[in-house]
């Protein structure tokens, strides 16, 4: 629905033309005046009226209807509140968050986190169908590591006590004793293979670190009250890889670089877009390709958000660029939202290394800070741990945020 333009045809203002009354219409600075704004001294010389004279005449001949529930005067503007009950404007697919499973939530998932948050709920009240989605990372060699270091050190109560902390433990121990012996690695892509091959056993330890891993960031979510529509992360789209590999062959975009295959896009001073390993394997682009092309389908998308850090530029220009040569009209729809990536002062986090800083032990820490300061100024207050719990939390999320002007974002992916 084009509200602007809807709000343009039914009104009449001698000497101007809708496309002109279209033009002249804005959004209000303040949301709690209406959705949509005509200034009215744009028409007071020609109309030889004062502006909030001319904006009540055209609020008394204005009808409202299933579309426009609300229309008010208010210092010369003419406000507009559209009706969000049955109508909506256009689906928004964002993916944020993301987190991978088996492994921490750390600090450096807190902007992707709180930064689609914040653009989900900003597009829901804009009356847009917002879809947010955790494009959760449970595929790779990665699994086969674990699978291979819970085998081999692990122990299934220690596992469900310690929740992914161990699961982290577990797998710092695998790279440190891989280096040592790297054949170890040959058996994690072995066991890789076998959740490849939905080998049952693999597949139920699988899914046993991936409940795990929400049962834990849950709590997280819960805390920064987030939420999502969809958690359909990269093993959803392991049946959907085949067919967008296919599509591409019979487009001729597939070519052969040392056994793989791959897209060239030399002619758009880029790296190639690797689809397949020379072993057959897909990868994070394919995986990619394949929730692009799977969320059109699905949802219909507007506009398709990635909230990801600034070090991915590049994947997503191949990717977007791979769609619109696979003749996906829709590719100009795909956004990617970057952000400047949290390091630690001797270098960027690594979860394989153990160098992480756990998302939960800075709200804690945020917390007591605050339980503390207002033990101190108001002894008395009552519900303490409450409002502590809510300013510290609150504390945390304001300061990944205020770096980024959301509302400005919006506008411009609109």
């Amino acid at each position: 629905m084009d509200y602007k333009k809807r709000i343009a045809n039914a009104l009449g203002i001698d000497g101007f033309s809708a496309e002109e009354i279209e033009g002249f219409i804005c959004l209000p600075p303040d949301s709690s005046l209406g959705d949509f704004a005509l200034p009215c001294f744009r028409f007071s010389k020609a109309l030889r009226k004062p502006p909030t004279a001319i904006a009540e005449e055209l609020k008394a001949s204005f009808k409202t209807d299933e579309y426009i529930e609300e229309v008010s005067v208010v210092g010369g503007y003419l406000n507009f509140r559209v009706n969000r009950k049955g109508h909506v404007l256009k689906t928004v697919c964002i993916d944020y968050s993301s987190i991978n499973i088996a492994k921490p939530f750390h600090i450096g998932h807190l902007s992707t986190t709180v930064l689609g948050a914040a653009l989900y709920r900003l597009y829901k009240f804009s009356g847009y169908n917002a879809v947010g989605i955790n494009h959760l990372g449970d595929y790779g060699t990665q699994f086969g590591k674990l699978i291979v270091a819970y085998r081999l050190w692990g122990d299934r109560a220690a596992v469900e006590k310690g929740g992914v902390r161990e699961l982290m433990r577990l797998y710092v121990k695998y790279h440190d004793e891989a280096e040592k012996h790297p054949e170890m690695d040959d058996e994690a892509r072995s066991e890789f293979k076998k959740i490849e091959n939905n080998d049952c056993e693999a597949l139920a330890l699988s899914n046993f670190f991936k409940e795990l891993t929400l049962k834990d960031v849950g709590k997280i979510y819960e805390r920064l009250n987030v939420s999502f529509d969809s958690y359909a992360g990269e093993s959803f789209y392991n049946d959907k890889m085949d067919v967008v590999v296919e599509e591409l062959r019979n487009r001729g975009l597939l070519t052969k670089s040392d056994g793989a295959e791959i897209v060239d896009l030399s002619a758009y001073d880029m790296p190639p877009c690797i689809i397949l390993r020379s072993d057959g394997a897909s990868l994070y682009a394919t995986r990619d390709l394949a929730a692009a092309i799977y969320r059109k389908n699905t949802y219909d998308f507007y506009k398709n958000l990635y909230v990801v850090a600034y070090q991915q530029n590049l994947h997503f220009r191949q990717i977007f660029k791979v769609l619109e040569l696979m003749g996906k009209e829709w590719a100009k729809d795909c956004v990617h939202v970057a952000y400047g990536m949290v390091s630690m002062e001797d270098g960027a986090m690594s979860t394989r290394h153990g160098k992480v800083v756990f998302l939960e032990d800075v709200l804690d820490k945020c917390v007591e800070k605050c339980l503390a300061i207002i033990t101190e100024k108001n002894p008395d207050l009552p519900d303490r741990e409450r409002i502590a719990e809510q300013v510290g939390t609150g504390a945390v999320i304001f300061g990944a945020l205020s770096s980024s002007k959301i509302k400005d974002m919006v506008l411009s992916y609109d």
